[in-house]
């Protein structure tokens, strides 16, 4: 049986029995008692207001009128087009927060703007792009890790936009370049439920060796850019890709292809998407069961996992030599693909997906050793077994686990963190230094763009990213409850990637606006988390009354059976609910909620 077919559903939203105490919510819940400005809430609209200014003049200096990003285009997986998609990261996750309209306006011309510049910009040397970088609007053949991290900010547009035509049709599209209908672009083989190479892209997998050239893009002079791995002539360049060869067959980073269709399905694109997804989640779902547990890296042209299970480029036993100093990196990118299983619980509720990570952790933490005296973890299999050692326990991904799960047993593994330290009542001034570390790296981007001199023939594709100010983690971590999956990592033991869709416990919707994101004025503080339940400060700061829906998970996906605040208990056994708070006023509320019980859906809650 495959894995998702287990999945449980609920896709009404009729309300979950409770005691008789309990009276049906109002359409619109009124809080009306007064609180003191909170600390922490004046912080959150500064940051809202520091992101935008600083957007503003990010844009002004690194996109030309053309709406096309001014720098040395290059094919490439360092500094290629999937960096330059990069350079608005967060600017859409700020504007569905509730950061302002010109931010949704300005990352919507960026991305039709690099679109073209993309697909005229062509390569001599590479075969595949010398027709265009992009073709159909998407990358023509590149791994998943960077396909993903240049789809950063398309897999969230759909949190403020989800009516957008062109945002349909493009996800659409994208994903079938994956779902094995689009004939263009036979990626994927429904038949063996595999994608046939970790290359891949809108002109169909590499099924040959890959060369340095393919990877690396054409000959250039490194010398007048910064380079992030740091070589020093293009045959270094060259040279960092010398083991990454073996491509043929599939990889678990192609399943970051699966978010395309939760957001195909989310946006109202069909059933045949969430299927297609779910299948192909639990087709390595099934391969890692017969693997011992453990997730291959390398998976056959014929389908099947054998003894090599471990090799494959970014696989287990991945370790190519660093050209600028002859020593081995670890480059392991398996734990990479957990989000793409996160979804998997978003799209079918199913908890079997994560699971999965936690017998592999086990597995992992299995096979320790002392090393040096130290009781230490491996993060790395070959053909001599376990190695790559590191000291204490496998804690890679290990808080994802718990904060999908929500289970105590995975608690300890997921380790202390300052965010999770205040949920649990152990680090109140977490939110006011939280968000003044934003506000502070707001402004230190600033700086940094201020005082940058490159010019776009001395600035590759990578160089604005450090440099984009927007800054979002305290923000959602805060307001929604949820996970900022990025690059750099949120947390010490997240691998860093991007392409990950938003999971959070709460969103925000300003039904008088008619948007996504907290009203003006207003702020949002999630307290506590547990399976079950979620507490809730909301606040409104200014002079004039302000209207704010609340709804379960960034996809609708969380049901709230009730809300608990100032002594009433009020029935809701739906997606969401509305309050009014009236001019500086605030309410403590507490939500009882059933976690994954809805299909995912991106529509608004008053298009529903």
């Amino acid at each position: 049986m495959r894995l998702h077919r287990r999945a449980f559903l609920v896709t009404g939203t009729a309300a979950l029995a409770l005691p008789a105490q309990v009276r049906a919510a109002p359409a619109t819940i009124v809080a009306n008692k007064l609180m003191p400005a909170p600390a922490w809430a004046t912080l959150q609209r500064r940051l809202l207001d520091a992101n935008a200014a600083a957007c503003e003049a990010f844009y002004a200096k690194y996109v030309d009128r053309r709406d096309r990003l001014m720098v040395f285009e290059r094919w490439g997986a360092n500094d290629g087009p999937d960096d330059a998609a990069e350079a608005t990261n967060d600017w859409f996750l700020l504007h569905a927060l509730g950061g302002s309209d010109r931010i949704r306006t300005l990352a919507s011309r960026f991305w039709e703007g690099h679109l073209r510049q993309f697909a005229a910009a062509r390569t001599t040397d590479v075969p595949i792009a010398r027709q265009g970088m992009y073709h159909r609007e998407f990358p023509v053949q590149m791994d998943w890790q960077h396909n993903a991290e240049g789809l950063t900010s398309f897999n969230v547009m759909g949190l403020s936009m989800p009516r957008d035509v062109r945002l349909l049709a493009r996800t659409r599209r994208y994903a079938d370049f994956y779902t094995g209908r689009d004939p263009q672009a036979p990626n994927y083989d429904p038949r063996l439920r595999m994608v046939r190479s970790l290359l891949n892209g809108s002109r169909g997998p590499m099924l040959r060796q890959a060369t340095p050239l393919d990877w690396a893009g054409d000959p250039f002079d490194p010398t007048p850019f910064h380079m992030e791995h740091g070589e020093r002539t293009y045959q270094e360049t060259l040279d960092h890709y010398a083991e990454y060869g073996a491509v043929i067959g599939d990889n678990p980073l192609n399943l970051q292809a699966t978010t395309l269709g939760l957001n195909a399905y989310a946006l109202g694109g069909g059933e045949r998407f969430r299927s297609w997804a779910l299948d192909y989640l639990g087709a390595w779902a099934e391969r890692a069961a017969r693997n011992d547990g453990l997730l291959p890296s390398h998976v056959r042209p014929d389908g099947s996992v054998g003894d090599d299970w471990w090799q494959g480029v970014y696989g287990w036993g991945f370790s190519p030599r660093v050209p600028q100093t002859g020593e081995h990196e670890n480059r392991n990118r398996v734990p990479r693909s957990i989000t793409a299983f996160m979804g998997g619980v978003v799209m079918s509720g199913d908890m079997g997906f994560i699971d999965l990570w936690r017998r592999q952790t086990a597995r992992l933490n299995d096979a320790s050793r002392k090393v040096d005296g130290v009781l230490s973890a491996p993060t790395m299999y070959g053909e001599q077994g376990w190695h790559g050692w590191k000291p204490g326990p496998y804690r890679t991904n290990a808080f994802e686990i718990w904060y999908m799960s929500q289970k105590a047993e995975d608690r300890a593994l997921a380790g202390d963190d300052p965010w999770i330290a205040f949920l649990e009542g152990r680090n109140p001034d977490y939110p006011a230094q939280a968000l003044g570390a934003d506000i502070k790296r707001v402004a230190d981007r600033v700086a940094a763009r201020e005082n940058d001199d490159t010019t776009p023939q001395t600035r590759l594709a990578d160089w604005p990213i450090d440099i984009n100010p927007a800054s979002v983690k305290s923000l959602v971590q805060l307001m929604t409850g949820g996970l900022h999956i990025a690059r750099p990592p949120w947390s010490k033991t997240s691998p860093p990637q991007g392409g990950v869709p938003l999971h959070c416990r709460l969103r925000y919707f300003d039904p008088d606006a008619r948007r996504a994101g907290v009203p003006a004025d207003v702020g949002a503080l999630v307290r506590r988390m547990s399976d079950g339940e979620t507490e809730v400060t909301l606040v409104n700061l200014g002079a004039q009354p302000r209207t704010v829906t609340v709804q379960g998970g960034a996809y609708a996906e969380h049901r709230i059976d009730a809300v608990r605040m100032e002594g009433r208990s009020l029935a809701v056994g739906g997606r969401d609910f509305t309050l009014r708070l009236e001019p500086g006023c605030g309410v403590d509320v507490t939500l009882a909620m059933t976690r994954f019980a809805n299909r995912p859906t991106l529509a608004f809650p008053w298009d529903r």
